[in-house]
């Protein structure tokens, strides 16, 4: 026989339509959007994966600083490698002639044997007068197959847009926080056209080990060894290795599938604070309804039904409502989600095509588990509300406790102590209420805060320039120009908490016109590498050579405002003394015009394109993610406090009707019962914004810890403004609904529950 309590269900549903409703649509949104993430995320993490294999990226590549001859060739191969050429030049380039920013295409032959390319639209460039470009670099130039463009000052056709498996992310070098697929992009050209350029070449040589390592651990001891031998065959040879970067540690190839992986972990901890917050929202809502429905339920207990079959009952409805809600989530996060999720990605990264994969995990992720934190949440809270006897029930009588008399208030006014009342009886609302405006205002506070802090960042590069044009030599050339100023430069690295990067080490000339800190006296350290390792004033860091091992300490005298880098400032004579270096020896020049120096001459000239390039490329490929993450807050917000005020005017209604019948009017009852409300949101979204301050301080130092490099927290102050005119205002709009209900409450309400 079936259970004639499910004839209610159909009843409950369309008596309280509106919050099933909008607790449907939310959970649909969420599930859709991580589902979207974690199926187009894990299908391009599986086309990355397999991208090593299909594509036989290389194991890692070194750069000489002279082309190796054939005998160094056959040297640094008995270390059981095999070696590809894999020279490239960079090249300035326009998209056309009135474009004015300094664009530079790293241009390479096409490669056959290791890197091997996959072309996304068109076909490959065969004449001498024809390119395949990046297809990220297009995209975010506007540039498509049959453009032209100048390279070099020659004009190019575009036949082609492409993948590089070595440039999934556009980094031009590997020490830089942030890749730039704005003003840097990779191409391919015929090598006829390669070898007319013949310009600045990168003797680039890509290695694949004769027996792939099997795993990280022993991949970097391997590795370094193969360091040691190659950097001492190229010194016996009279020759040197400018740059040596293992695949493991290449910034180009692994900081797609990092950033992919760790994605998912966020968005599946997002999805289930999100599921707990609204099974919490079903518990508060379910233990509302037995306590209107107690005389009912303690008549069917009486009856001989089971707290079984009426746990079972009110679990039934917030159940249905989750599994329809995964379901359809599950199938938009495939379709419609998945497009607009792959979309972001391929905004920011320059990946091969890829498949739509069954994911299993993904289902279970988004379906499985939030169901179960759904079911144990309500049914824990149901549990504990049924375990009473029917004679409690028809009393009405839900508490475990003696009664204890209502707590005495101070001796403000009446409307004070009423207000102050209701927040006591619908505490648990209220603080799952408090609960989700944290939550939301967290994501709300980093969705409002990125464009200001990039803004700032890219303010402050611009401002604590050292110069406008920093020249990196490869060999020491004389110029006659009142502008320049000779500086040294050297790279080291640290090894700090697991962490290995490269740190500038600058000499500067004493009362430099350029650096306008006094670095005479000792070492002085920018505050981006103070801030990201916690150096402070006095401390001793120990650096090393990359290649060579030697390590070095400096007491740190004090610190240098400058962004841009991770660096380490001291004179040029202590410059050339700790370095062993002659008295007038120098790499490069600092200069605020631009100098009249061979190209060939020219390791690098570092401008402000080159420093505010992080910047600019988040902006670019994370922009929209920014724009997701706000509106998802904002959204969060407005169904938590529609659901919960709903719930306090519904538990109310029995006061509302009373004080109707009493001669108050809507607007008073407004006052009363809304205000409380007012109060409590208020209150909570100040809370709220100190205690986001604090975890986004926590979680942003955790996140930006492993990446090269350092952007400093900055929280403008009007995201704090916007954030609070925000939530009153969605607060504001859901009053108004409110207030709606409690002009449609009847006074006989009150009646119909007299004892």
């Amino acid at each position: 026989m079936k259970n004639p309590l499910r004839k209610r269900l159909p009843r409950e549903l369309k008596d309280d339509v509106g919050k099933y409703i909008v607790i449907f649509l939310f959970m649909t949104l969420t599930i859709s959007l991580i589902s979207g993430f974690l199926v187009a995320g894990g299908s391009m993490k599986t086309a990355y994966d397999e991208s090593f294999e299909k594509y036989n990226i290389e194991d890692g590549h070194f750069v000489l600083k002279n082309e190796a001859d054939k005998n160094l060739i056959k040297e640094i191969e008995k270390e059981h490698v095999k070696l590809y050429k894999n020279y490239y030049m960079d090249i300035d380039t326009k998209n056309n002639d009135n474009d004015k920013s300094e664009r530079t295409l790293r241009v390479f032959k096409n490669r056959e044997k290791v890197n091997k390319i996959c072309v996304m639209k068109g076909e490959m460039p065969k004449d001498d007068n024809e390119i395949a470009i990046d297809r990220m670099y297009a995209d975010n130039n506007k540039l498509n197959v049959g453009d032209y463009i100048k390279v070099g000052g020659k004009k190019l056709k575009v036949t082609g847009l492409v993948a590089l498996s070595d440039y999934s992310a556009l980094f031009s070098n590997n020490s830089d926080l942030m890749f730039d697929a704005v003003l840097f992009g990779v191409a391919i050209v015929p090598d006829e056209l390669f070898d007319e350029y013949n310009h600045n070449i990168a003797y680039s040589y890509a290695w694949k080990y004769d027996k792939e390592p099997a795993d990280e651990k022993s991949e970097k001891k391997k590795s370094d060894k193969f360091m040691e031998k190659l950097a001492v065959k190229a010194y016996m040879t009279g020759n040197s290795v400018d740059t040596y970067i293992p695949r493991y540690s290449n910034s180009a190839i692994t900081f797609t599938g990092d950033d992919i992986g760790s994605d998912q972990a966020m968005m599946m901890v997002l999805l289930y604070i999100l599921i707990a917050i609204m099974a919490f929202i079903f518990a508060v809502t379910i233990s509302h309804t037995i306590s209107r429905e107690a005389a009912v339920i303690g008549t069917l207990r009486a009856m001989g039904y089971t707290k079984g079959e009426i746990v079972r009952h009110y679990l039934t409805l917030p159940m249905v409502v989750s599994f329809v809600a995964a379901i359809i989530g599950n199938i938009l996060g495939y379709s419609f989600f998945k497009n607009m999720v792959a979309d972001v990605y391929y905004g920011s990264y320059s990946l091969p095509t890829y498949k739509t994969l069954w994911n299993a995990r993904a289902f279970v992720l988004t379906t499985v588990i939030p169901l179960i934190i759904m079911f144990v949440i309500n049914l824990v809270s149901l549990v504990n509300k049924i375990n009473l006897s029917p004679l409690k029930f028809l009393r009405r009588d839900l508490s475990k406790r003696k009664k204890r008399k209502a707590s005495r208030l101070p001796g403000f006014k009446f409307l004070t102590r009423f207000r102050l009342r209701i927040i006591l009886q619908n505490k648990g609302s209220y603080i799952t209420l408090f609960v989700g405006i944290v939550f939301a205002n967290i994501l709300l506070l980093f969705g409002l805060m990125m464009h200001p802090l990039l803004d700032k960042y890219q303010d402050d590069i611009i401002d604590d320039m050292i110069a406008k044009y920093q020249y990196v030599l490869k060999t020491p050339v004389e110029i006659k120009n009142s502008d320049a100023e000779k500086y040294c430069l050297n790279s080291l690295e640290i090894n700090k908490s697991g962490i290995k990067e490269d740190i500038s080490m600058y000499g500067i000339k004493n009362d430099s016109k350029y650096l306008s800190d006094d670095v005479s006296g000792g070492y002085y350290i920018s505050n981006t590498l103070a801030e990201k390792y916690k150096i402070s004033k006095g401390d001793t860091i120990t650096l090393k050579e990359k290649y060579e091992g030697k390590k070095y300490k400096f007491k740190v005298k004090g610190i240098i405002k400058y962004p841009a880098a991770l660096a380490v400032f001291m004179s040029n004579e202590k410059f050339c003394s700790v370095f062993d270096k002659d008295k007038d020896y120098y790499t490069g020049y600092f200069s605020n015009s631009k100098l009249n120096i061979k190209e060939k001459d020219v390791a690098s000239c570092i401008t402000e394109d080159d420093l505010t390039k992080t910047s600019r490329q988040l902006n670019v490929s994370m922009g929209e993610m920014f724009y997701i993450i706000y509106v998802f807050s904002i959204i969060l917000f407005a169904i938590l406090i529609y659901l919960l005020t709903k719930l306090i005017i519904e538990r109310n209604t029995n006061s509302i009707s009373m004080v109707k019948i009493l001669g108050y009017k809507n607007n008073e009852i407004g006052k009363l019962y809304l205000t409380s409300t007012t109060y409590v949101v208020i209150i909570s979204i100040i809370i709220s914004m100190v205690l986001s301050t604090w975890l986004i301080g926590e979680l942003y130092f955790e996140i930006m810890k492993d990446y090269t490099g350092w952007l400093s927290l900055y929280i403008a102050p009007k995201v704090y403004v916007e954030m609070f005119v925000m939530g009153i205002v969605v607060y504001a709009l859901v009053a108004l609904l409110q207030f709606r209900k409690i002009k449609k409450i009847p006074m006989d309400e009150a009646l119909k529950n007299v004892e």
